[in-house]
């Protein structure tokens, strides 16, 4: 509040040069006869001139007065607010207005199209904390065309930056991250402005907010962003699920700038995976647990701590939760177990798992209710969650068929597909592979999560990446880490680009939405998106794959798919109209119309609006049957609930 008053003041105070006798002048007046000093503004001593001249582009007469003037102060303060961001750039540029060169005795002011394209690239910086653009950089006032001879302040700093990327290995394309953390407004503010800088393939979007209110922001990577392809498969990757399971969230941030900035260095690999993916990346899941487990690592890093670990001292627990204390992977509804007790059903469909109305009766997190619309919204074929604790990459079932065999073997019906997805990632690290490598020792509690709720629920295939054994390693190991990871994320990226990928149409050529395509022997059905288009992750082989869709023809066909095959195989189905006849299995198991059923009494919305009191009721004897079976309760009986 201080500094936008400051500010206030600055705009609204008139300014004229007044000197013994107490005459005033105006600032053309004192400009005709200024000449050329030495440049001496402590704050502004290592420009690329050693001339400036008085008075200023603001007013300023002398020297004294520059640095005393509320803008060299508020410039300092911006440039510790912005955490790293748009520096040196505001700082050279804002020098430029308060010192700017001389040459011949007259001011060369700075270039408006320099200021222009700051304003752009650090307008996310000045969002993330709340500020408005400094008005002694309105670049219409105080800066100059190119016409009347002005100087570009960034041109040493751009200067410096060419040379330094030529003198990089011309082997792999050049792109400088750096390797620090970042807090939640600094990554907010990153991945604005990366997706900024590369608005032709990217943007970022909000999928809902944390308990405290922080955006669970998503950057998207694709050759037309904001909107699904026709036969482009999506992709997602989240980090940061347990706050205090840092180094994915670092990784995916990493990701982000790599991808960009490797995508406008002409890196062909790079072009090609956006070019043919749509990439969803949500860093943090967890923004709020993020706060709580950076305040205590902070807190502990204290000097004079004896046997000092870095960031070990952070423990297991500390962020874990989010800021209602819920574990983020165990919210989600329990689809595992009514995949379980209905799986020897003939009729029962393991796929698109209907939520229980009753899930909705208990504490869900905000956080894990827009992560449950968002998989929801988009078709996802294959998905990667970060955490951290373990070297290890796990995949579903997470929670075993038998409650007191925790470490049971409990395959999906794509348990195979599976294996070769893990292995894809696994294989590309530099040591996740390695038998040699030492493991962590941690002991994990098989139950439900957000694997094991994707795959049931959706098309979606995702499996859990376990980084490491440190959750939140020392800043000097993110750049090995990001060695380490890198390879593997982009296989993992590549990989989607496997099995078939199709159209379900009618006769008249239309694109059926909502159509099942089946593989015989596979459990475990697909439906098509709004287009009618499908994506099936297989492994090389054969199979009969058909196609059906609720008042159509049911359609079959045999595909062979080689080992040596580097893009999805193309399988399209065309489907004739014919009379629906009533089902009885309709009525009796969970179908398609059911899986629409989300938040169907408006729980959620009401326990936002502060109802704290709402589920926490008694409920009657019949409510865990419903509530487990996967069956709605009738309405009229919930009525009474």
């Amino acid at each position: 509040m201080k500094l936008e008053a400051l500010l206030l003041l600055l705009l609204w105070t008139p300014r004229c040069w007044c000197a013994p006798p107490q005459t005033c002048h105006s600032g053309e007046e004192l400009l005709a006869t200024a000449a050329c000093t030495e440049l001496n503004l402590g704050y502004c001593n290592d420009l690329d001139y050693s001339r400036t001249i008085f008075p200023n582009i603001l007013g300023h007469q002398s020297r004294v007065e520059a640095e005393s003037g509320a803008e060299y102060l508020l410039l300092s303060v911006i440039h510790g607010l912005l955490n790293r961001e748009c520096s040196p750039e505001i700082r050279l540029v804002g020098c430029s207005v308060l010192a700017p060169p001389c040459q011949d005795n007259k001011m060369v002011k700075p270039c408006h199209s320099t200021c222009e394209v700051l304003r752009k690239d650090c307008s996310h910086a000045f969002e993330a904390i709340e500020m408005a653009w400094p008005y002694f950089l309105d670049c219409d006032r105080f800066f100059a065309s190119d016409q009347e001879g002005c100087f570009d302040p960034l041109a040493g700093l751009k200067a410096k930056q060419e040379l330094a990327l030529a003198s990089l290995s011309p082997v792999e394309p050049s792109t400088i991250i750096q390797f620090t953390y970042t807090s939640n407004s600094q990554m907010y503010s990153l991945l604005k402005r990366t997706a900024a800088k590369c608005s032709h393939i990217s943007h970022v979007y909000s999928i809902g907010r944390s308990t405290e209110g922080r955006d669970l922001l998503v950057i998207e990577f694709t050759n037309k962003p904001g909107q699904h392809e026709l036969l482009e498969p999506e992709i997602k990757l989240v980090g940061n699920m347990h706050g205090n399971e840092v180094l994915g969230r670092q990784l995916l941030i990493y990701l982000a700038q790599y991808l960009c900035s490797e995508y406008n260095l002409g890196n062909q690999r790079i072009q090609t995976i956006i070019n043919s993916t749509r990439i969803h990346i949500l860093a943090s899941m967890n923004p709020d647990g993020y706060e709580l487990a950076s305040s205590e690592v902070e807190d502990n890093n204290e000097q004079d701590l004896h046997n000092q670990e870095g960031h070990l001292l952070n423990g297991w627990t500390n962020g874990r939760s989010n800021a209602q204390n819920i574990d983020l992977n165990r919210n989600f509804p329990d689809l595992t177990s009514v995949f379980y007790r209905n799986r020897r059903s003939r009729h029962y469909r393991t796929d698109h798992i209907p939520i229980p109305d009753g899930y909705w009766f208990g504490k869900v997190a905000p956080e894990t209710y827009a992560v449950m619309k968002w998989i929801r919204s988009l078709p996802f074929v294959q998905s990667a969650s970060l955490h951290g604790g373990e070297l290890v990459v796990s995949y579903p079932f997470d929670f075993s068929r038998h409650s007191q065999e925790e470490r049971m073997f409990s395959p999906t019906p794509d348990e195979q597909a599976f294996k070769q997805l893990a292995r894809t990632y696994a294989d590309a690290h530099a040591t996740m592979s390695n038998n040699d490598t030492e493991r962590c020792g941690a002991s994990f509690y098989r139950n439900r999560g957000m694997s094991d709720f994707n795959y049931l629920h959706t098309n979606c295939m995702e499996i859990t990446v376990e980084l490491g054994c440190d959750k939140f390693p020392p800043e000097a190991e993110l750049y090995p880490e990001w060695k380490r990871n890198k390879e593997a994320l982009l296989s993992f990226l590549e990989s989607v680009h496997r099995g078939i990928k199709g159209e379900v149409k009618d006769t008249a050529g239309n694109g059926i939405k909502g159509a099942t395509v089946s593989v015989r022997g596979i459990r475990k059905d697909v439906t098509t998106a709004e287009d009618g288009d499908y994506w099936r992750l297989l492994n090389p082989g054969t199979y009969i794959l058909t196609a059906t869709a609720k008042g159509y023809s049911k359609v079959s066909k045999r595909v062979h798919l080689p080992h040596r095959m580097n893009k999805a195989g193309r399988v399209d189905f065309v489907l004739v109209k014919e009379p629906v006849e009533p089902d009885l299995d309709d009525h009796l198991f969970p179908t398609v119309d059911s899986w629409d059923r989300f938040d169907p009494y408006n729980q959620f919305e009401r326990y936002s609006a502060g109802d704290e009191d709402i589920g926490r009721q008694e409920k009657p004897w019949w409510w865990n049957y419903f509530s487990q079976s996967g069956i709605s309760a009738p309405t009229w009986l919930l009525r009474n609930v």
